[in-house]
């Protein structure tokens, strides 16, 4: 009788029947024990005592001021002028309505402004517009344009991305096409001297790689600025994009809603005391959206130069 429990056991142990502690053991989660998993290895555990604290702070001031002092007197050393003109250049009468001044095409919208130069300036003497209150970064504005289409030619009807400045009519398509060449910043300025004109040069102030890259050679502006409402600037038709360096500038968006574009150099020195008169066109409608215009220069003392 003992004899068959015991069988009977055994054979219960053969058909399928499993221990619960074994079966408990097989769907256990638990990971592979090893050092690395459970973070005992060993390891450096510093401990910052004041003295440690305070000598490391001298350490990195004793590297660091002289940097900052160099920085300090090399940005002493520049020069730069910088003239706020939207609000002067509105004539008297138009004080009120600056903004039917501005959208009315038979007003004069020439402006002159002195500027006298503070200390000596040295070649080459960047001039920049400055814009406040502009949003280029807004999304809709910055992803209104196509880059497939200021590369190539062959892309000139990919203007998904450009309404409302997509297409003229039906199916003509603009070029460049989008919000953002649609309000290319158009003011002007002439500048002279002693009465002497101050020439400005407008070629390389665009990126390299913006130029050779970015905009092509065979891709040339194409009824741009044709519709109801013109935005800003006009484009040579017969110059190709890759050479129209104000629009390549101006499509680098900006970041933040103030900001500088390079206007030009100028590569001759500016004496202490000169004074500068300047033919302003002011043609562009910040007044619409209460922005500013700025004109400034600023000389080559450090080097780059930034939007």
């Amino acid at each position: 009788m003992m004899a068959e429990r015991g069988e009977t056991s055994s054979t219960g142990g053969s058909d399928g029947t499993q221990d619960p502690f074994t079966s408990a053991k097989k769907i256990s989660r638990r990971p592979k024990y090893s050092r690395f998993t459970q973070q005992e290895l060993p390891a450096c555990k510093p401990i910052l005592t004041p003295g440690w604290v305070i000598t490391t702070f001298i350490l990195v001031g004793v590297v660091f001021i002289p940097v900052g002092l160099a920085s300090l007197f090399a940005s002493q050393r520049v020069v730069e002028i910088v003239d706020r003109y939207d609000e002067d250049c509105i004539p008297p009468s138009f004080k009120d309505k600056a903004l039917g001044y501005i959208q009315d095409d038979t007003t004069n919208k020439t402006c002159f402004r002195s500027l006298t130069v503070p200390k000596q300036m040295k070649s080459p003497i960047y001039v920049y517009y400055q814009l406040s209150n502009f949003y280029q970064n807004h999304r809709r504005y910055v992803k209104s344009r196509s880059d497939e289409q200021l590369r190539s030619n062959r892309s000139e009807r990919k203007t998904t991305n450009c309404e409302p400045e997509a297409l003229v009519g039906q199916d003509q398509p603009i070029v460049p096409c989008g919000l953002i060449a649609w309000s290319l910043f158009n003011d002007t300025y002439k500048f002279t001297v002693n009465h002497k004109p101050l020439n400005v040069n407008k070629s390389n102030i665009a990126w390299d790689s913006d130029r050779k890259h970015k905009f092509g050679s065979d891709v040339y502006p194409k009824n741009f600025q044709s519709g109801r409402l013109i935005g800003g600037a006009k484009l040579d038709s017969s110059i190709p994009l890759s050479e129209q360096e104000d629009l390549i500038v101006w499509m680098r968006t900006a970041a933040l809603p103030t900001f500088r574009k390079l206007y030009g150099r100028i590569e001759t020195n500016l004496e202490a005391n000169n004074k500068i008169t300047v033919t302003i066109q002011n043609n562009y409608n910040t007044y619409d959206f209460g922005g500013q215009e700025a004109l400034g220069a600023i000389d080559h003392q450090l080097d780059g130069w930034e939007e």
